[in-house]
């Protein structure tokens, strides 16, 4: 594992003990507000981000850091990404879930250095699951090395994020994909969504929006450990890309088959 990984997921652990959990399902309407519409962000969200940052930057004092929140703040946080060594921060992914006081959601640390993510981290509050992948070093999951599985159904379980589409795009994905796939809801939380392809509880996953702090720990995460995550011409992942677009399958196999039959629209 990536030799930062404990202190890494000490910080995490506190902050899902002190911060996360603490507000979970005792929120108040009043800490509870929409960034943009159906876009919430809670004071959790924000004290979590505010102690991880600070916590990194003691940790990493000349390594930049992005985060969700401050991104909401000033977007052009975005351009730190292209160069150096930078820590990508989610401090609650899946916050409409965690508002309406429900899993799953999760906390998500992605190290990136010269546009190349190298470590991450996708932390589970409410089981403390902690899935961990380091850059040609493998993908973990409570520490223990794990693979995507090599059999799959002859109907793999599709999970399309069609939120950010548009309504053509979000019809011809559907009517591509029906005939192919068994179409099941999304988590609608990557820190939960990676790890079903991982584990193969889906198979395949398609997401329009593709965020750093969304998508890469994740990324590394499916690729480390076997599978295949990539933009729809087959081009890498990279955090400071700011391009729509990504396909996520629990093998190069069902990555190019998926590719195939739903692709054509995206890749224009």
């Amino acid at each position: 594992m990536h030799r930062l990984y404990q202190p890494v997921l000490d910080i995490i652990e506190n902050a899902s003990r002190d911060i996360v959990m603490p507000y979970y399902q005792n929120l108040k309407s009043h800490q509870i507000d929409e960034k943009t519409p159906g876009d919430l962000v809670t004071v959790a969200d924000k004290l979590s981000e505010e102690y991880i940052a600070g916590a990194l930057s003691a940790l990493l004092p000349e390594t930049k850091i992005v985060g969700e929140e401050a991104f909401a703040a000033d977007e052009s946080v975005l351009d730190q990404l292209a160069d150096g060594q930078v820590c990508i921060i989610d401090p609650i992914d899946g916050t409409g879930n965690y508002a309406a006081g429900r899993g799953p959601f999760g906390i998500m640390i992605a190290l990136v250095e010269e546009n190349e993510t190298v470590a991450g981290w996708l932390y589970d509050p409410l089981t403390g699951r902690v899935c961990h992948a380091d850059k040609n070093g493998g993908a973990f999951i409570n520490g223990e090395r794990v693979t995507v599985p090599e059999d799959h159904p002859e109907r793999p379980v599709a999970a399309l994020a069609t939120g950010f589409m548009t309504p053509e795009e979000r019809d011809t994905l559907l009517a591509s994909a029906e005939p192919f796939y068994e179409i099941v809801d999304i988590p609608r939380c990557a820190a939960e969504q990676y790890p079903r392809l991982v584990e193969g509880t889906n198979h395949i996953s398609v997401f329009q929006r593709t965020l750093p702090w969304d998508h890469a720990s994740g990324v590394l995460f499916l690729n480390e450990a076997g599978g295949k995550c990539a933009r729809w011409d087959g081009s890498d992942y990279r955090p400071a890309d700011r391009r729509k677009g990504l396909l996520g399958a629990s093998s190069p196999k069902l990555w190019d088959e998926a590719a195939e039959r739903l692709g054509d629209i995206f890749k224009t």
